[in-house]
């Protein structure tokens, strides 16, 4: 028997992950079965069991392609020479982020991704493990930002980088449920609260 290519392979488990990821933006996570993930790929039920033993194991899979491209964009971000002030560091993010905020949009699925963490033990510790990891490269930031003088120098580097952090999801929930802000209003109100975080330093703060 031929022995079948390591590019068949990945194209047949690509072709399973894309007629996953339709059904569930078009049905959601409990809506969709396995069958119909069967019937949307064209494939017998063998071979889509042969990479995929569960919808858990598919959800867990488009999950990871959802947010490795944030990944790598923030791993970039975090090591680039010499460190990018902050706004402009976010301004990336957001461009990516809302890039896969469409109808179409990988990022949609993380909202279901987060709702079903909350009964799914196992996704649930896959989802933390993931922005935990995310999370540090916001206190990167937030540090490179304190060292630089963009923040206060008695900036705490986890607290702000919790705050970063908060933004991007924010942005993502209220682009998909209300359709608003754009990105340039989003970026313009960031860069206000960026201004002011830098004159609180600058002043010593309130009193």
């Amino acid at each position: 028997m031929p022995r079948v290519s390591d590019e068949h392979l990945a194209a047949r488990r690509q072709q399973i992950m894309t007629a996953a990821r339709a059904c569930f933006l078009r049905n959601g996570f409990h809506s969709t079965s396995m069958q119909d993930v069967i019937a949307e790929a064209g494939l017998s039920v063998g071979a889509v069991y042969r990479y995929f033993r569960s919808k858990n194991d598919l959800v867990t899979a488009i999950a990871e392609e959802a947010i490795g491209a944030l990944d790598e964009l923030l791993r970039e971000i975090t090591r680039h020479d010499p460190p990018l002030p902050l706004a402009e560091a976010l301004a990336r993010v957001l461009t990516l982020v809302d890039r896969q905020s469409g109808p179409d949009g990988l990022l949609r699925i993380a909202i279901q991704v987060w709702a079903e963490s909350l009964r799914d033990p196992v996704l649930a510790g896959f989802v933390r493990e993931k922005y935990t990891g995310f999370r540090a490269y916001y206190v990167t930031l937030a540090g490179q930002a304190r060292r630089s003088g963009e923040l206060p120098p008695d900036a705490d580097d986890e607290a702000v980088g919790a705050a970063l952090f908060g933004l991007m999801p924010g942005y993502l929930l209220q682009r998909i449920l209300t359709g608003s802000p754009d990105p340039e209003s989003y970026l313009a109100g960031v860069r206000t609260l960026l201004g002011a975080a830098r004159s609180a330093g600058g002043t010593g703060g309130h009193d």
